[in-house]
């Protein structure tokens, strides 16, 4: 039978009725000391309650809070993984002879700021530096091409600075990130490089939401490990930077005789063509892209398929929709060795 919590009003009454069994007078004046006495013990008991309700639940992983769940983990060698910051270079414009020192703080449009890693000095009217962002998490990552601003003027040095990609920048993990590769764990133990260990030595790297481990995939002795960064690009593909970053990573922890290549899935933007929308909302088409967005995240796997009753279910399940027609795709969405399925567009027909 479960546990039922009893009511502050209940314990209350409960009190109330033990207090005046015990009185040799059972008519108690509401601001008797017998009844402050029973407004006191209750209130206590509640508490008590309350704290034995909130203990019960960080006695079992899948509902532990954030300080009970990270212990938890930590038993089996699970650690959060940290709010990591952005790197990559940017390239300036000036004078032979300029100097941009170590510590060169610069800004982005939002207000971000990165800083130089190290004292480059001009050699001719374009020179390279190593930045960083100054802050952690997912605002510090940039596309290729972006116009970075010094925050203070440099004798000799434009004002204006382009970026590579700023790659590397991750938010804290979250909670639910952590409770899953933690039961991941604790349901799959480690066989000394199994399938499942690969998927989770490099879900347990900064950054990467899904990863896929496909063995002998290049022939014998060979594992191709391929993944996704989905909070930290808009289409969670990882660029080159990453895929050597969890190369490295997984190279120390998987066996020395295994020929392992880690390789990003190749993207194939999936469009859709709704027609007979109702309602024809901008709420409701905002719920529809949120959802086809969910199943695509949830369901796509390089090679894998997205099957066309899910994409139906996704549309119907939106919030507000009442009907629609889905006109493409008209079929399951297969996808060959490496390609993995993206959020593309939706056209309202």
């Amino acid at each position: 039978m479960p546990f039922s919590r009893p009511l502050l009003p209940d314990l209350i009454n409960r009190t109330r009725n033990d207090v005046i069994s015990r009185l040799s007078n059972p008519d108690i004046l509401r601001r008797s000391d017998a009844e402050v006495y029973t407004q006191a013990l209750a209130g206590v008991a509640h508490a008590l309650y309350g704290y034995l309700d909130w203990l019960s639940t960080q006695l079992i992983y899948d509902t532990a809070e954030t300080a009970m769940l990270e212990r938890w983990a930590s038993i089996w060698g699970i650690t959060r993984n940290p709010a990591t910051q952005a790197i990559g270079t940017v390239t300036f414009t000036g004078s032979a002879g300029a100097v941009i020192p170590l510590g060169t703080i610069l800004t982005a449009f939002d207000n971000v700021w990165y800083e130089t890693t190290s004292e480059v000095i001009f050699t001719g009217t374009t020179i390279a530096a190593p930045i960083v962002a100054v802050g952690t998490g997912l605002s510090g990552t940039r596309t290729a091409g972006q116009t970075l601003t010094l925050l203070s003027p440099i004798a000799g040095v434009q004002n204006t600075a382009i970026a590579t990609a700023l790659t590397g920048g991750s938010d804290i993990e979250s909670d639910d990130a952590l409770r899953t590769r933690f039961l991941t764990r604790v349901k799959q133990s480690p066989q000394g490089g199994s399938k499942a260990d690969y998927v989770n030595w490099a879900l347990g790297i900064t950054g990467v939401t899904r990863a896929w481990c496909y063995p002998l995939e290049g022939g014998a002795g060979t594992v191709t490990v391929r993944f996704m960064m989905d909070n930290t690009y808009s289409n969670g593909i990882p660029l080159s930077g990453d895929i050597t970053n969890v190369s490295n990573a997984l190279a120390i922890l998987k066996p020395v005789t295994a020929n392992l290549t880690v390789a990003a899935p190749i993207a194939v933007p999936l469009n859709f063509t709704i027609s007979g929308l109702n309602p024809s909302t901008a709420d409701v088409k905002l719920a529809i892209t949120q959802s086809l967005s969910a199943l695509i995240t949830q369901e796509a796997s390089p090679g894998g398929t997205i099957y066309l009753s899910h994409i139906r279910e996704a549309i119907s399940i939106a919030y507000g929709e009442v009907d629609h027609v889905l006109i493409s795709p008209s079929t399951n969405v297969v996808n060959t060795t490496g390609n993995i399925s993206t959020m593309g567009t939706i056209t309202w027909a």
